[in-house]
């Protein structure tokens, strides 16, 4: 069997929270990776103002300074989404998009909790009738029978891959399929059957979802639809681990440390909640990042 990396802190997410978080614990000697697509952050695009000694800088130019600092202090970075992670004994297995996985004594969840919408219509009138955001939440009531997921990358072909196992089919709807070759080759391989090149014009149903309407008029009659735009969100990753949400069940619960009710993983950013800006994720980043650390340090590994 192939030996798996160890490593101290993994950190899920290379925006402002994972950065600064990556960027704290390297500087405690520890081994740190960081996971995530820099351009995928909702700072990547935009153009800063409002930082403390910084005038009118672009996202994209923070982003990447941040990341030199991180890796000369020796973080690690590796541009994949996460697609599974299982907690074993004392360590987490974090399995990425390409079908490697590494381990780490500490998860820092640093991921945003950014939700992409279709927009179209059907989408929001049958939202818990049909339609789910999140595959590892819903699947199990979808047993034996047709459902959808639309989207193109990891998330997406991972959560098609999921409902193998428990719906009776399942249709795939994407302009454009964006994921490694590994994954799509696993995706093509399956019972999966794949509409590429399309869009969705609408969710349809009378008070149930009962059909998706492609853009060139195909309807494809299904009971679910499950929206994946993206990598895998707060949702989803906190149900798998057993993460305590808040009372509205949309972000994750942490204490002062940034620890989460799960000892080992912390949570820092969008993640935690409002208000939506670089400094909060800044601030929670350097505190989890510190905690992360200091765990790990103490952390004795059963032999």
């Amino acid at each position: 069997m192939q030996k798996k990396t160890l490593y101290d802190v993994v950190i899920l997410g290379s925006g402002p929270a994972g950065l600064q978080a990556a960027i704290h614990a390297s500087r405690k000697k520890v081994s740190v990776l960081v996971l995530g697509r820099q351009s995928k952050s909702s700072l990547f695009y935009a153009h800063v103002e409002n930082f403390c000694s910084l005038f009118k800088v672009s996202g994209e130019e923070i982003l990447r300074t941040g990341r030199q600092q991180a890796q000369e202090f020796g973080a690690k970075f590796l541009e994949e989404d996460v697609l599974q992670i299982t907690p074993t004994s004392q360590l987490f297995e974090i399995k990425v998009e390409s079908g490697n996985a590494v381990q780490s004594k500490t998860l820092i969840l640093a991921t945003g909790t950014a939700r992409n919408k279709l927009g179209v219509a059907g989408e929001k009138a049958f939202l818990g009738k049909g339609v789910s955001y999140c595959v590892e939440c819903d699947a199990n009531f979808y047993k034996g029978e047709d459902v959808a997921i639309i989207g193109g990358e990891s998330a997406a072909a991972d959560g098609a891959l999921t409902l193998t196992h428990s719906a009776k089919t399942v249709h795939l709807i994407s302009e454009k399929l964006q994921m490694v070759d590994t994954l799509k080759e696993e995706l093509q391989k399956s019972n999966v059957t794949i509409h590429e090149g399309f869009k969705v014009r609408e969710i349809g149903g009378d008070n149930q979802v009962q059909e998706i309407v492609l853009d060139n008029g195909t309807r494809i009659p299904v009971s679910g639809a499950f929206i994946e735009l993206g990598a895998k969100g707060v949702m989803e990753l906190a149900f798998s681990l057993n993460i305590a949400l808040d009372d509205e069940m949309k972000f994750i619960q942490t204490n002062k440390k940034f620890e989460t009710n799960v000892p080992g993983i912390f949570a820092a950013g969008d993640v935690c909640g409002p208000p939506w800006q670089m400094a909060k994720a800044v601030g929670e980043g350097c505190v989890a990042g510190i905690g992360a650390a200091n765990y790990a340090k103490k952390l004795k590994l059963a032999e």
